[in-house]
């Protein structure tokens, strides 16, 4: 059963991937681009334009309920995930992908961080510190126990590579980013709620904590589908630093939502682009450019801040003087 719904998903995943392959072909063809015309890199910015979107867009829930550090707690777990994948497939000889079992050990630690924060009324960060460490011991425990082949294969996933998207990993984005958009557009008012004002979504009827696990299932989504190109290590940069930088660019939170996704498309395809031609590490570009790009957006903030500041009295004035 598992086995069909599996394949009824991954035929339209895998025509979307062929047909995105042969328009960026076609484009290396009319423009002569080189990168444009390798297969690993089709899919490398495919898998950026999707994690551009999903990562924002959680994000901005994250940061306006000051749990941005939560990214970074869930991608150490996820780094256990992996680490179980990989020496699952090492000891066993299993072709279990290390990202399917990151997806489950990562929402397995969401839930922890709910249920501690819950059952011992620690406050978040705390639950976050106790997940975190656990998972990254975990993960390094599994390493040391087979470090022949594991040491060096783990490097891509703590700092991301262009060259490792396979065809078969990116049909997991796929999927998390059908399954992330629809449970954020089914559920977007009440995360809202949630979101700006937990005790009134109390007092209304909403399940609070069914929704904050949401969100966390959501957010371990997200790092396992951003691990890819970023890597373990600068994963959490994405649901963070394209956020901050809208927040100086919107007035609402649906344009700090739309800004926040621009600003990271810029930082992923400029930084994959950069990654490319300097032969740099894929995550530690990416977060420079989407720095580099917070940057540019707090200077326009304050320029256009100061600008309306100036503007005021002489709108004053001019009333008065009516």
């Amino acid at each position: 059963m598992i086995a069909d719904v599996a394949r009824v998903f991954t035929r339209p995943a895998g025509w979307l991937i062929d047909a995105w392959s042969y328009l960026l072909s076609l484009v290396a063809g009319f423009t002569g681009i080189e990168m444009l015309q390798y297969a690993f890199m089709h899919r490398a910015f495919l898998v950026g334009i999707l994690i551009a979107v999903i990562a924002p867009l959680i994000g901005t829930f994250l940061v306006h309920r000051q749990l941005a550090l939560i990214g970074d707690a869930l991608a150490h777990t996820a780094f256990a995930g992996v680490a179980v994948g990989l020496f699952v497939n090492a000891t066993l000889g299993t072709g279990v992908s290390p990202y399917l079992t990151a997806v489950v050990v990562a929402i397995v630690a969401a839930l922890a961080i709910e249920l501690i924060s819950e059952v011992t009324d620690a406050y978040n960060d705390v639950s976050m510190a106790i997940v975190l460490s656990t998972g990254f011991a975990l993960g390094a425990v599994l390493i040391s126990l087979n470090a022949g082949g594991l040491a060096v294969g783990v490097n891509q996933y703590l700092f991301g590579s262009l060259a490792t998207v396979s065809r078969s990993n990116t049909i997991i984005l796929i999927g998390l980013f059908a399954i992330i958009s629809l449970v954020v557009g089914t559920t977007y008012k009440q995360l809202l709620y949630v979101t700006f004002d937990e005790t009134a979504a109390r007092v209304a009827g909403l399940n609070v904590p069914w929704y904050n696990r949401i969100m966390t299932m959501l957010t371990a989504m997200v790092v396992v589908g951003a691990m890819q190109i970023m890597g373990v290590i600068l994963v959490a940069a994405m649901l963070v630093v394209p956020v901050a930088g809208a927040a100086q660019l919107a007035r609402s939170f649906r344009e700090a939502l739309l800004a926040s996704v621009i600003l990271a498309e810029i930082a992923v395809l400029v930084g994959i682009t950069l990654s490319f031609h300097y032969e740099a590490t894929a995550g530690g570009t990416i977060v420079l450019v989407a720095v580099a790009v917070y940057i540019a957006a707090v200077l326009f903030g304050k320029v256009r801040t100061n600008r309306s500041a100036a503007d005021a009295p002489a709108t004053a004035d001019e009333s008065t003087a009516d």
